[in-house]
């Protein structure tokens, strides 16, 4: 496949360290190559691969060397580098050192039929591992590695890995394909079809083209709902705002594309959960950018309503049967154990512990699972909190009478947090459909009352005011032509924000006016400049609809003042999966350019702080008169 031979001592290290692999003669992507091939049909589906004289220095000077994976027609390349080190001369990583990937095109999409001299590389790489990829996969049958070091020398130990070639039937999607149509399909439930399947971007696991859209359609019957969950999906990375993102999967809780939508997925995600609230369910796939992730797999189910959930009325009467084994006093229990909730069922209830308000008894164990749909989430508030305490220094929770709170993260049932001892807890939010609780009552004393809470499943992320919009799982707008002044409050407020949420708040002012926001209240967990290396939750003001560059601001501010550019401001909101705050709360006034010019503005420190000055009193007090006057 390739002219041109390498050193004589490279070429015998390269045959010690790769197994099972011939090198070629003929056409390739640079005449001069030498090639280096791997490929099934000898029978091995697996085997390692790396660079010259690994785990020593590669040489400088390393013209082209192939590595051609070649699989059997109905088969994937795998590559998956368990060490990586390319010495990263240029930020691109054209030039100097840098391994280049050529991917085929051909049956699963656009593109050439395979590769050749005439094949454009899909990607680029150098550096240590963290810029190395989790894995390659190729478009078909064919992949190919083109390795070249500069004249450089380096310490740079090279490259390892594994190669597999996988049968790319396991990844087809089960439903039927719509005709003279590339990605779009239609999943309905059938009595003579299974209930549940899968379904994936196109050319998944490799990366999916430039330039699509793609749309799966769920029908399920009458008495049915669906339920869908991404498991893996790897668009971009990053935590940017889906505003920002190109590429985006959009959930409709319907059958049209003006249906509400249920979620936005545009970074990546593990595990996430969505339950329809009718028979009908829109994923609707596009795909704008020029840098391709992998794409996303997901699974899909058609439910029957459940059965088994249960409103307050009947839980009462299973008191007994609930919690049985902890004595005869426990029948008349006002309250249960190991319940669901459901929305079906009911949009809000009250929950309270065994017996309260009297005490509940020692060895009490209580699970309640609380099940939402559509857009909605779940809330609960605490009215009462009165746990038996074993020391009054509390240090951990888990030698004492607690309530744990689950949520479901990356997939699975991850702890929230835990409360114990008599301080209320805050009002907590779920981050999708289910949330669950756990009571664990193994002490008692007379006076543990246990707790009272309410909960309610809730459209709105309890925010009350603004027009929520149905483009968005979680959006507001606030018009000065409707409200010239109000607040602004992050979700669940003043309670813990859920995580994995995005919200946005969009202001629209007149032609002369201009938005002023107030923050009373901020707390976002994360550090300057509140990014995803450091885990950050953030909150983002920009003029624009579209916007990645400004600034983001998370930690805890005493006070912070954000003025827009023009008559409009877009506030973004956006949390991970690992910590909560809680939020924000802001005034906002919209004021014409003239009231703008009068007022005396605050100094502002680095992290967007008031500097402490003797002017913060005059500059209320001048606020203040703003506020009155409009």
């Amino acid at each position: 496949m390739c002219d041109g031979i390498m050193k004589t001592s490279t070429a015998l290290i390269l045959m010690l360290h790769l197994s099972l692999h011939t090198v070629d003669e003929g056409l390739a992507i640079n005449p001069s190559c030498t090639c280096i091939r791997f490929t099934s049909t000898y029978g091995k589906e697996r085997g390692t691969f790396s660079s010259p004289d690994y785990p020593r220095p590669y040489p400088p000077r390393v013209d082209c060397l192939l590595y051609t994976f070649h699989a059997a027609p109905h088969e994937i390349v795998e590559l998956i580098f368990t060490d990586f080190d390319i010495y990263k001369e240029h930020l691109e990583c054209t030039r100097g050192d840098y391994l280049r990937v050529y991917s085929e095109g051909g049956t699963h999409g656009p593109g050439p039929p395979g590769v050749n001299e005439y094949s454009a590389w899909s990607r680029s790489m150098c550096g240590n591992r963290a810029d190395a990829p989790p894995a390659l996969y190729s478009h078909g049958p064919l992949l190919v590695l083109e390795f070249h070091s500069g004249t450089k020398s380096s310490n740079a130990s090279g490259f390892v890995g594994t190669y597999r070639f996988i049968d790319r039937r396991n990844f087809e999607t089960d439903g039927i394909k719509m005709p003279d149509t590339w990605c779009d399909y239609v999943f309905s439930s059938q009595p003579n079809r299974p209930a549940h399947g899968r379904l994936y971007s196109p050319r998944y696991p490799s990366s999916y083209p430039s330039n699509i859209r793609c749309t799966y359609h769920f029908n399920a019957r009458q008495s049915e709902r669906i339920k869908l969950v991404f498991q893996e999906s790897f668009l971009q990375k990053g935590d940017e705002s889906c505003l920002n993102r190109a590429d985006i999967i959009k959930v409709f809780d319907g059958r049209q594309s003006t249906a509400p939508v249920l979620a936005l997925i545009c970074n990546e995600v593990v595990g996430y959960e969505i339950l329809s609230s009718g028979s009908d369910l829109l994923v609707q796939f596009t795909a704008n950018s020029n840098t391709p992730g992998q794409g996303f797999k997901a699974s899909y189910q058609f439910q029957m309503d459940d059965p088994s959930s249960t409103d307050s009325d009947s839980k009462k009467s299973n008191a007994a049967e609930a919690i049985s084994g902890l004595g005869p006093a426990v029948s008349a229990a006002t309250s249960t154990c190991d319940q669901v909730f459901s929305s079906d069922k009911s949009k809000s209830g009250k929950l309270t512990s065994p017996l309260y308000p009297a005490p509940y008894l020692q060895k009490t164990q209580c699970h309640y699972d609380f099940l939402a749909r559509g857009r909605e989430r779940v809330r609960l508030v605490f009215e009462d909190f009165s746990l038996q305490r074993t020391t009054e220094n509390i240090i951990d929770c888990e030698s004492m009478d607690s309530l744990d709170v689950f949520l479901y993260v990356d997939g699975r049932l991850e702890k929230m947090a835990s409360y114990c001892g008599d301080e209320t807890p805050k009002p907590i939010m779920s981050n999708g459909p289910k949330l669950s609780i756990e009571f664990r009552g193994m002490f008692s004393s007379r006076r543990s009352r246990g707790f009272k809470l309410s909960y309610s499943f809730v459209e709105g992320y309890g925010i009350t005011n603004g027009n929520q919009l149905l483009e968005f799982p979680c959006a507001f707008v606030y018009n000065s032509s409707e409200r010239l002044r109000g607040v602004l409050v992050s979700p669940n407020y003043p309670g813990l924000y859920p995580r994995d949420t995005e919200c946005n708040y969009f202001l629209y002012g007149n032609e002369n006016e201009k938005i002023h926001l107030h923050f009373t209240h901020f707390d976002v967990e994360g550090v300057l400049p509140c990014e995803a290396i450091s885990a950050s939750d953030y909150v983002q003001f920009s003029s624009q609809m579209i916007d990645s560059e400004s600034r983001r601001h998370c930690g805890q501010h005493r006070e912070l003042h954000v003025t827009s550019d023009k008559n409009f401001l877009r506030v973004t909101f956006k949390s991970n999966d690992r910590l909560d705050g809680t939020g924000f709360k802001a005034d906002y006034i919209f004021l014409r350019d003239s009231e703008m010019h009068s007022m005396i503005m605050p100094d502002t420190d680095e992290s967007g702080s008031w500097s402490r000055s003797t002017n913060a009193a005059l500059v209320i007090c001048v606020l203040g008169v703003v506020f009155a006057v409009r």
